[in-house]
């Protein structure tokens, strides 16, 4: 439960560093955090305690803060009655999580598709990521080299069990021979039911991004790092993948760019670029953007994930994920008009 916790803060502090000021939540979900972290600070008196230490009956409780009352004494017991509460002490509360300073206060109905409440999220073995290739069918066309490793997907093990019931692993999908590669981090609620990447609210204004450039979603292919979505400790919402999870599906990614070679990979978003180059918590997708970094002898242009425009729909922020774009077009040798190179520039 600690990791999770810790995992959890580490991807709210990944939104805060992209500029995220407040993170809707459905009140289930901070009811459900708040029992994590009870569940912690239980989990830390006991370890505190120690094998070594004393019975709990010969450590007398300390009289709660909050009440006024009184605890009678009792007497000496090789074990604690039923009643009694078997927390000796409260301890100090790990992880310091202040809701105020990560989560907003506010909360707004769940937009995206619940998760079945059937099946609880599996225990992720980190052990079986490493040293793990896919196998890059040799021969066909690219689309029927694709189609082979997309049914090896589809029967991975792994892939299967942390698959949400009714839903659907998510490949890929788009022109096997295109020049250019969108990649994000992981399936959404949306993408899940659908079985195809980015086609919720953030696809949508994918596509309208991709349509400036000239090409269309069917020139283009667009796929994630992971093949399914994260699950989470409750039945809403999407949380981005954490580097292990991310670690177990790159073989396919990397497979998929094998076969298609594109001129270039756009990696949309921070939690994309770290999936790629490997994970660095001190790295800020500001300072990745108007690099030309490498995955594999491809070139990569790190650009802002269009759920962060959606959330900071702002002249800036589009003309900065525009000049990633141009920057795309470039490496790609596509032909860029002077109506593309002022897009949102400042009228004369």
């Amino acid at each position: 439960m600690r990791a999770e916790l810790e995992v959890l803060l580490g991807n709210l502090r990944a939104l805060k560093n992209e500029g995220t000021t407040e993170v809707f939540v459905s009140e289930e979900a901070l009811e459900a955090l708040r029992e994590r972290v009870a569940a912690v600070r239980e989990s830390v008196s006991t370890e505190t305690r120690g094998a070594d230490a004393a019975p709990v009956a010969s450590v007398r409780p300390a009289p709660s803060p909050v009440s006024s009352k009184k605890t009678p004494a009792t007497p000496p017991r090789i074990s604690p009655p039923p009643q009694q509460n078997p927390r000796a002490f409260e301890p100090e509360p790990f992880p310091p999580i202040s809701f105020d300073e990560i989560v907003s206060s506010k909360s707004s109905p769940a937009k995206s598709v619940a998760a079945s409440p059937e099946k609880k999220a599996p225990s992720f073995d980190v052990s079986v990521s490493k040293a793990r290739v896919a196998a890059v069918p040799a021969t066909g066309t690219n689309a029927e080299r694709l189609a082979a490793l997309c049914d090896q997907m589809l029967g991975d093990p792994i892939c299967n069990e942390h698959l949400h019931k009714g839903k659907h692993l998510v490949f890929g999908e788009g022109n096997a021979e295109a020049s250019v590669f969108f990649c994000g981090e992981a399936p959404g609620a949306e993408e899940e039911t659908a079985g195809r990447p980015f086609v919720g609210p953030a696809g949508k204004l994918l596509d309208k991004m991709i349509a400036a450039t000239g090409l269309s979603r069917e020139q283009v292919y667009i796929g994630n790092i992971m093949k399914w979505r994260p699950e989470l400790p409750t039945l809403y919402g999407n949380r981005p993948p954490t580097p292990d999870e991310m670690e177990y599906c790159l073989p396919y990614l990397a497979a998929q760019t094998e076969i298609i070679r594109p001129r270039v990979i756009v990696a949309l978003g921070l939690t994309a670029v770290n999936g790629l180059l490997g994970f660095d918590p001190d790295r800020r997708i500001g300072a990745m953007r108007g690099k030309t970094l490498d995955f594999r002898g491809i070139p990569v242009v790190a650009t802002y994930h269009p759920s962060y425009l959606l959330r900071n729909d702002s002249v800036k922020s589009k003309r900065a994920a525009w000049e990633d774009f141009l920057r795309m077009m470039e490496i790609a040798a596509l032909p860029i008009s002077v109506r593309q190179r002022n897009f949102f520039l400042p009228k004369k």
